[in-house]
């Protein structure tokens, strides 16, 4: 495996990692802020999601430039 491969099995490593945490951690977050803001509950679940996409999202871009 490259030094180049390497590295970017263990960011992709490490972005699936933080995601699975996210993720799982989601519903207590969003319940805990729904209790003062159902709104702000969703709007804090629908960012959380779109995040998981928009790190590779960025990722990719960068990747292409570089």
């Amino acid at each position: 495996m490259t030094p180049e491969a390497k590295s970017q099995a263990i960011a992709a490593a490490a972005i699936l990692f933080g995601a699975a945490v996210v993720i799982y951690l989601m519903p207590t977050i969003v319940l805990w802020i729904g209790n003062y803001s159902p709104l702000l509950a969703f709007f804090v679940g629908a960012l959380l999601v779109l995040g998981f996409f928009l790190i590779f999202w960025l990722r990719a871009r960068y990747q292409r430039r570089k």
